[in-house]
């Protein structure tokens, strides 16, 4: 049976995911660290994992998800988790993490499992790297560091790349280490010009070269990213210009955002069964049964903790979100924990809009994945979330719903307009003033002239005193 939209072509998404699943990591190189005499920024090489993690606040359940996620982001990565141990405290021990006898019982089960990296679920500041690293004796990372290995292998477009490696590089200042005579002054201590012959010189370390390089590096980036946000913006603009209402497809990681826009546009997008699978933000055109087209933008996931480094790097990226017409908010109904991702979600969104300074886009809530979701927990959410539409992108079960959603919604947005509203029309003059937002009115000759930005439905009905001239595009 025919697939919808089924075409002897294979689409991009399906293209990317046969060139991602030909790439496979090395299995069985030893990491046990050894006296390294450079300055070390450690490129992951995950093969085989233990996973640990520190509970400090929530419940048990919460605990065991968050270590069931962290064990995704591991696999997604290319490694293989062997075990996973979980330490309650009140909070994280400031040398190593988990304290001194949880360190020395991990690296029993290091030992015992034969493992090569150890992956700790939270953010560890570099003392704690170090001192954990002299217990387990192998590569210790961190959740932030596996997140950011997950995006540099998942970014295929010049902007993605860009931004990953500058939250790499972010990330990886502070973290900067070595060993040996390498570290020590280029000109001995007295290094000057006073030190004489064999002692004048720059007095800088070698890991503050590396320091200076690296801030250098993170400065272009910045720039080349501030270039493409130029281009994105004006794109935006004339987005905005059309008329044309902007869908921003929103949500955690993999709660199916990538299959709902193909389900509601034909796309063709990539779709995998892994955290983060899509990273570079995708816009097409569609359009509802009455004929009103619209435009959805599938934007970068969310997950808990999300590193700071990526939300400041994929800024330009999430202010598709602030720019949108509408929110389309996916929630993974098959997760164990579905109102703790949307909650993740919009503390991302929240910050994002606040630095902007912009309102919040209405957002709608649609739960993906009810084929795979257990039937109580439909009733549950059916309860706790009385507005939100239940769907399967998968099996294309409750689609046609969501779109009568969208075009219930989309009648209540606003939109821009140029008219010229004759004398005798001064009810629909007083509705503009009344429902929408006057950008500019001037009254001429053959009536008031207004530009304007009014709800779907006084825009139909002012369709017929429609402005033939160029409709300059407003700011939002």
């Amino acid at each position: 049976m025919q697939r919808p939209g089924w075409s002897p072509e294979p689409t991009v998404g399906e293209m990317q995911l046969d060139e991602r699943s030909s790439l496979r990591r090395v299995a069985g190189l030893s990491t046990e660290l050894t006296d390294i005499t450079e300055v070390e920024y450690r490129q992951l090489r995950l093969e085989r994992v233990v996973l640990v993690g520190v509970w400090t606040t929530g419940s048990a359940a919460q605990a065991e998800a968050s270590m069931v996620e962290l064990a995704a982001l591991a696999e997604t990565a290319g490694s293989e988790v062997l075990e996973g141990l979980i330490q309650r405290r009140d909070k994280p021990d400031p040398a190593t993490y988990i304290g001194s006898g949880k360190a020395e019982e991990l690296r029993t089960v290091v030992l015992d499992t034969g493992a090569d990296t150890v992956i700790c679920d939270g953010e560890l500041t570099p003392a704690q790297l170090t001192a954990l690293e002299k217990v387990v004796k192998v590569k210790v990372i961190d959740r932030t560091a596996l997140i950011l290995d997950i995006f540099a292998q998942h970014a295929t477009s010049r902007e993605g790349k860009a931004q990953v490696a500058l939250a790499q590089m972010e990330y990886m200042l502070p973290r900067l280490r070595g060993w040996g005579e390498s570290m020590s002054r280029q000109a001995g201590g007295r290094a000057g010009s006073n030190g004489g012959v064999g002692l004048r010189g720059p007095g800088e370390t070698k890991i503050e070269t590396d320091r200076r390089r690296i801030r250098e590096r993170m400065a272009k980036l910045r720039r080349e990213i501030r270039e493409m946000k130029t281009a994105r913006d004006t794109m935006r603009a004339r987005r905005s210009a059309s008329g044309v209402p902007a869908i921003a497809i929103v949500g955690y990681t993999n709660a199916g955002k990538s299959s709902l826009m193909n389900a509601l546009t034909g796309a063709g997008l990539l779709v995998q069964d892994a955290l983060f699978a899509t990273l570079d933000p995708t816009t097409r055109r569609a359009a509802l049964e009455d004929g009103r087209e619209m435009v959805f933008t599938d934007t970068v996931g969310f997950v808990r903790h999300l590193p700071t480094q990526l939300v400041e790097a994929f800024r330009s990226t999430l202010e598709e979100v602030t720019g949108a017409d509408l929110l389309l908010h996916v929630v993974d109904g098959s997760d164990p924990l579905p109102l703790e991702q949307i909650r993740a979600v919009r503390e991302v969104i929240t910050d994002v809009i606040k630095e902007q300074g912009t309102a919040a886009p209405p957002e709608l809530l649609v739960v993906n994945k009810i084929d795979a979701a257990d039937p109580d927990e439909l009733t549950r959410l059916r309860g706790l979330l009385p507005g939100a539409a239940f769907v399967s992108a998968r099996t294309g079960n409750g689609i046609e719903e969501l779109r009568e959603r969208l075009s219930e919604v989309l009648g209540g947005l606003d939109v821009d307009i140029s008219v010229l509203v004759p004398y005798s029309r001064g009810d629909l003059l007083a509705r503009i003033h009344a429902d929408g937002r006057i950008i500019s009115s001037d009254h001429e000759e053959g009536g008031t002239r207004v530009r304007a930005r009014v709800p779907h439905a006084l825009a139909a009905a002012l369709s017929e005193f429609a402005h033939s001239g160029p409709v300059e595009s407003s700011d939002r």
